[in-house]
Order: structure tokens, then C-alpha cells, then sequence
């Protein structure tokens, strides 16, 4: 079946964002007298969300009394400063332009709650451009339950098979297949580094968000 949307994780898939949950950790730890730390000990842990990156920037557990607080400063902080850093990945705009110039269309399933999602796309110019943006707040269950394929796929009135969608995490490849949608995997994103996309049953895994062309053109050529 041809390929007629392409829809994409956002963190560590879209956008690069973690200079601005790295920016807000070292802030925490700055104005606690506490040292810089490695920021890829930041960026191993982001696919966790706000839980992980609070618990490997205080090396405290989600049980110590004083976890709690931070978590909650953490996303304040990040409400207030989620788009100043972050950015396409190297590529990406090509990309983006390279789809809808195919008469494509793209659009953006995240667990990011929407909250931060909306303006982060709004401020980089992307809400405009997007055809969609499904949040946790639109569905009952997250990634990787397959309810937020599901309904971007309804949404975009397409046979999933029509779809393909890209993300950092086994938790969007199991959301897509489970969907129906095809997948590809990206190695650039905020992988773990324990973990390993190859071995996630993506259709595809790539590098670089330009080898997606060769994928889309592959789609495209297909009946």
C-alpha cells in the first residue's frame, strides 16, 4: 500500500529537546550549591521523563521525601522554558520539506503531555505545518498501548498501513505495529545505553533522519 502520512515521536525523534531539560537540571543543581554534572548522564535517562531525570540529577529515589518536591519544580521550570534550546535534529527540515513536497502529510504522537507539546510546536514553528498532535491527554492509554496510532490513523481518515511511524523508543515501535502502522526506529534519539533498536522488530532503523528518504521513496514507489 502506498504511503500517505508519516507521523513521528517528538522527543529524541523530531526534536532534539534535551538541551533544555539539561539546562534545567544544572539550573536545579546550580542553585543548590551542587557541582555540573555529565550531561549525557542527563540524556541516557530522558525517555524516562521528569521521574528519571529528577532521580539521576539527585541521585534519589521516587521514595525520599524530598523527590516529590523536585519533580514538581522540575516541571515547573520546564513549563516556562521547554522551547528555548530545543530544535529540529540535523536533517529533520529537509525531511519535513522532502514529505510535503511528496504531497504527504506529518504529524506528531508523543507521550510529552500537551502542555508542553503544544507550545513547543507553536514556538518552533511547526503547529502550522503539523496535521496532528496526539498527547496523553487526547487518549485513555499511552505508548506503547496502540490507542494513540489508532486514533492519529482515524483522525488522518488512513489505512495504518498507509502510515509510517518514526520514533526513539521500543514504546513507539510496539505502539505502531500493534496499530498497524509501519515503523521505523532512529538511532540518534535518547536511547538507552543498555538498549538496541535493532532489536526492537522496527520495519526499518536509521541513523540519521536523511536516510529516512531512501524509506520514504521505497513507500512511495509501492502499491
Amino acid at each position: 500500500m502506498r504511503l500517505r502520512a508519516v507521523l513521528f515521536d517528538m522527543d529524541g525523534t523530531l526534536l532534539d529537546t534535551a538541551p533544555d531539560f539539561i539546562a534545567i537540571c544544572q539550573g536545579m543543581r546550580a542553585d543548590r550549591g551542587l557541582p555540573a554534572m555529565d550531561e549525557q548522564l542527563i540524556r541516557d535517562v530522558i525517555s524516562g521523563g521528569a521521574r528519571a531525570m529528577v532521580e539521576v540529577t539527585f541521585g534519589l529515589s521516587p521514595e525520599s521525601p524530598e523527590f516529590e518536591p523536585l519533580r514538581l519544580e522540575f516541571l515547573e521550570r520546564y513549563q516556562s522554558n521547554c522551547a528555548v534550546h530545543s530544535k529540529l535534529y540535523d536533517g529533520m527540515a529537509e525531511l519535513l520539506a522532502d514529505i510535503e513536497s511528496s504531497d504527504l502529510v506529518w504529524g506528531v504522537v508523543t507521550n510529552k503531555p500537551v502542555r508542553f507539546a503544544e507550545p513547543i510546536m507553536q514556538q518552533l514553528g511547526l503547529a502550522e505545518r503539523s496535521a496532528l498532535l496526539i498527547c496523553p491527554d487526547h487518549v485513555k492509554n499511552s505508548k506503547p498501548d496502540p490507542e494513540p496510532l489508532i486514533l492519529a490513523c482515524k483522525m488522518l481518515d488512513l489505512d495504518p498501513a498507509s502510515v509510517l511511524f518514526v520514533g526513539d523508543d521500543l514504546r513507539d515501535i510496539e505502539s505502531g505495529r500493534d496499530a498497524g502502522t509501519r515503523t521505523a526506529a532512529v538511532t540518534y534519539g535518547y536511547i538507552h545505553p543498555q538498549d538496541n533498536p535493532n532489536n526492537w522488530g522496527a520495519d526499518v532503523v536509521v541513523d540519521h533522519p536523511l536516510d529516512l528518504r531512501k524509506v520514504l521513496d521505497s513507500a512511495l514507489c509501492s502499491c
